[in-house]
C-alpha cells in the first residue's frame, strides 16, 4: 500500500478543527490505519489549538501528514518562531497546559523544528505496521490474504459428508473464514456493510438461478 505524504493549508481558528479531524479520518481510513484514527485526531486538535492559543486565531498554518518509517508523522506548520510549545505538568484543576501533555501521552515522540520563517510542531504515532508499505498486523487479515492467494490456484475443496459434530466444526471454520475476510476488507478501506449486502444479493441471485 502506497501512503503518499499530503498537506493542507488552513487558517488556525476553532471552527477549522472539526474539518481537519474529518480529513485526517478520511486519509487514515484510505491508508488502512483505522486503529490510530482517534489518537491522530486528538493530536491534530491539540497541535492546532496550541497555534490558536499561543500564536493567535487567524494564523495561516499547514497540516502535513506522512509516514516516517512505520510511524505516522503529523506536523503543524505556523509562521511564529518565538511561541514554542512546552510540556507542562498540568494537574486536574489546571485550565491550560494539558495540550502537549496529551500529545506526549499519545505519541511515541514529538518535537519542534525551527526554520528561518516558520515553526514545525510534530508528533509520531505507532501504527502497528511491520513495514511502511505493509498492512497492520492482524491474524485474521493474514489468514484471509493466504486464502486469497490459494483461491487463484485452486477451486475450493468439496466437503465430504460428515456427522453432526463434524458439521459443527466445519461451520465454525467457515464462520472464521468469513470473519477473516471482513477484517481484510476493513484494513483495505472497504465498506464492510456494503460488502456484506453485495455478498447477500449475489448469494440470493445464484440460489434463484439454480
Amino acid at each position: 500500500m502506497r501512503r503518499k505524504p499530503w498537506e493542507l493549508a488552513f487558517t488556525a481558528e476553532p471552527k477549522e478543527v472539526a474539518g481537519l479531524r474529518r480529513v485526517v479520518r478520511l486519509h487514515l481510513g484510505l491508508w488502512g490505519l483505522h486503529g490510530i484514527v482517534d489518537q491522530a485526531q486528538l493530536c491534530v486538535s491539540e497541535l492546532v489549538s496550541n497555534v490558536i492559543t499561543h500564536v493567535g486565531s487567524g494564523t495561516p498554518a499547514t497540516l502535513a501528514v506522512s509516514m516516517n518509517g512505520v510511524r505516522l508523522r503529523i506536523e503543524v506548520h505556523d509562521p511564529d518562531t518565538r511561541a514554542l510549545p512546552t510540556l507542562l505538568a498540568a494537574n486536574v484543576d489546571s485550565e491550560g497546559g494539558r495540550g502537549m501533555a496529551l500529545v506526549d501521552a499519545l505519541a511515541e515522540r514529538w518535537g519542534v523544528e525551527l526554520g528561518p520563517d516558520r515553526k514545525i510542531t510534530w508528533c509520531e504515532l505507532a501504527t502497528g505496521l511491520a513495514s511502511p508499505s505493509g498492512h497492520v498486523e492482524d491474524p485474521g487479515v493474514g489468514r484471509a490474504e493466504a486464502l486469497l492467494e490459494l483461491w487463484t490456484d485452486a477451486q475450493p475443496p468439496c466437503m465430504p459428508g460428515v456427522g453432526r459434530a463434524g458439521r459443527a466444526v466445519a461451520e465454525e471454520s467457515v464462520i472464521t473464514v468469513i470473519s477473516d475476510f471482513l477484517h481484510w476488507l476493513r484494513v483495505h478501506g472497504c465498506d464492510v456493510e456494503e460488502a456484506l449486502d453485495r455478498a447477500q444479493t449475489r448469494y440470493e441471485a445464484e440460489l434463484g438461478s439454480r
